[in-house]
């Protein structure tokens, strides 16, 4: 028998420049499994500790590299296991090829074991879904599925049953009625802007005195041209969470991060602001922009799709952030009146040091979370890429780190699941071996998924030891500690232990029985130390800090709902006397230059 179909999608897989693929095998992909030992590593097979994690993989390869991500799995429980971290993608706009087996061809509508109807399961998660039903589809199928993930930025699904995966490949059908003949390639449409909205937009932000900028990341590519536009126009650029690469947070104009998790900075710069310039967010938290009708507004997306969403817009240009931005420049007059620019260079200096003095507040003897990414940031190597998961860890991550040009950062922006931490600093690693690779994961995403991906790490050492160094740091507060915040704040809850406490347990020698590095810190003043041990590992790290998790992540302004029902909660809430204590020392930062609370 010549080549099988499954060796011809690996083939095809090449030609469209995949190097590697995530996936967890599963007698529903069998073919293909045996068609990956043929390739010799060409592409890879990169095996998971669960499908989820492998989907997670592909969508954070497409994050750091620009590049299509893939991943396969088994028909049935293995293909729903890929669902949530395909989600990610879907909502993050990555684009990922998910490969799936099904049933034999003959085994279909008969009930069978593992028998799921694949095409409905993947309706709405993807962009592009097809079951190969002749062998002769395979390769129109697989060019059809890159070409929309690329072009629509989301997730293609391309189900092949088991018997098509060992059928004799038809790399050509015959040129009869019905047979399609596809290529591989795709080029990057270049999406200009509509010149009369372009004129609308620059005569809006001319005409401002205090423009405030939010990118996102669709401003990624952009970073010269959104920094001489916020000079131009005398603006702070403020970040939604994917956006933190776009530009360096060392520019004094920088803002940092905005809502919830963000900084006083953005927060006063958004809500003070006579013109709202967003370039590439969809930031969907109307309490953490301006009032409507309080400002104009000026929207550039790729998507028309997304443009005027999210506030009420006066000038809606759709097009590339980089080309349009070009075409828009020179468009904009240099503001003379720089008091704007003043008063926001001003507050973000105000905002780094209460951020110093929160992160150098310690409470009977426990490290403050803070402090863990506080004194992590100056200590960061180039190029070094960051990933978060979702939790309260996200809280410090996202305000006290601060990154360089060059740095690479991410996150689930949209789904803000919990679990991509870790296999995302994974496929970051497999992407750039050369990178020093830094995760945050609090307790509980760690325990959910994260731990087991040390025996992926485990396995594959050999690729992802060595320097520069690979550390996950964890973030033990035996707490749910992002929901309890929220059970207080959002729902006047205290907290409920029942569904909030997590076991502890000891994670650093977890590593170690698995072969990896582990380093354990519960002191304060040992912090920086225990960084620059990790920073210096030619292994892979479990860096294990036991924080207090009665720190409040105080949001940059307090609305007077959620502050009644924190009262609320805290008087029937187990820690109340801890939160409180620790809630009124960490405000008062905001307000003296002395402050109670240990300095170490």
């Amino acid at each position: 028998m010549g080549q099988q179909v499954a060796d011809y999608v690996l083939e095809r897989l090449r030609e469209w420049g995949i190097d590697r693929v995530y996936g967890y095998p599963g007698d529903g992909i069998n073919g293909m499994l045996g068609a990956f030992d043929r390739a010799k590593g060409h592409p890879e097979f990169i095996q998971t500790r669960h499908e989820e994690m492998a989907a997670f993989m592909a969508c954070a390869h497409s994050k750091f590299t620009g590049e299509v991500g893939v991943c396969t799995a088994t028909s049935g429980p293995g293909a729903i296991h890929l669902l949530n971290g395909l989600y990610d993608a879907k909502l993050d706009h990555q684009p990922v090829v998910a490969i799936i087996g099904q049933q034999k061809r003959l085994s279909q509508g008969t009930h069978y074991q593992q028998e799921v109807a694949l095409e409905n399961l993947f309706a709405d998660v993807s962009e592009f879904v097809q079951i190969c039903m002749d062998p002769g589809q395979m390769r129109h199928i697989i060019d059809r599925a890159f070409k929309t993930a690329l072009t629509t930025r989301g997730v293609a699904t391309i189900i092949i049953p088991e018997d098509i995966q060992e059928s004799q490949a038809v790399p050509s059908p015959p040129k009869e009625h019905g047979s399609v003949f596809s290529s591989v390639g795709w080029s990057r449409p270049r999406i200009l802007p509509n010149p009369e909205e372009l004129r609308k937009a620059a005569d809006i932000l001319n005409g401002g005195k205090k423009v405030a900028m939010l990118i996102g990341q669709g401003a990624a590519n952009a970073e010269a041209e959104v920094i001489e536009a916020a000079e131009l126009l005398g603006a702070g650029i403020a970040k939604a969470l994917l956006g933190r690469e776009v530009v360096p947070d060392d520019l004094p104009f920088v803002t940092g991060p905005i809502g919830l998790l963000g900084s006083k900075a953005s927060d006063e710069m958004i809500m003070n602001c006579d013109v709202l310039f967003m370039i590439g967010s969809s930031f969907p938290y109307s309490e953490w922009l301006p009032d409507e009708g309080s400002c104009k507004g000026v929207e550039i997306d790729i998507d028309g799709r997304m443009i005027g969403i999210r506030y009420p817009m006066d000038a809606h240009v759709v097009g590339d952030a980089k080309e349009t931005l070009k075409e828009l420049i020179p468009l904009l007059k240099r503001k003379k009146d720089r008091s704007w620019r003043d008063k926001i260079e001003e507050n973000v200096r105000a905002w780094n040091t209460v951020m110093d003095k929160r992160a150098a507040q310690s409470f009977g003897g426990k490290i403050n979370p803070q402090a863990v990414a506080h004194e992590l940031s100056p200590l960061l190597p180039d190029g070094a890429i960051l990933t978060a998961d979702s939790g309260s860890a996200t809280n410090w991550w996202a305000r006290h780190i601060k990154l360089r040009d060059g740095m690479k950062a991410s996150l689930s922006g949209t789904l803000a699941t919990m679990g991509p931490g870790v296999p995302y600093a994974i496929a970051a690693r497999f992407a750039y071996p050369d990178r020093p690779v830094i995760c945050f994961v609090g307790d509980g995403a760690f325990q959910m998924n994260g731990m087991n991906e040390m025996l992926t790490v485990k396995r594959y050492a050999d690729r992802l030891a060595g320097s520069p160094p690979l550390i996950f740091c964890v973030f033990n507060n035996q707490d749910l500690n992002q929901v309890t915040w929220e059970q207080r704040a959002m729902g006047g809850d205290p907290k409920y232990p029942g569904s909030q406490t997590i076991p502890d347990f000891p994670y650093a020698k977890y590593a170690e029985l698995a072969g990896l590095k582990g380093i354990y810190c519960d002191e304060p003043k040992k912090v920086t130390d225990a960084w620059k041990q990790a920073l210096s590992s030619d292994r892979p790290v479990v860096l294990e800090f036991v924080v207090d998790n009665e720190i409040p992540p105080i949001p940059p302004h307090i609305m007077s709902d959620q502050a009644k029902k924190t009262v609320k909660a805290g008087f029937k809430d187990p820690q109340k006397f801890g939160i409180a204590e620790r809630g009124f020392r960490q405000k008062l930062t905001d307000m003296y230059e002395n402050l109670p609370g240990r300095k170490h």
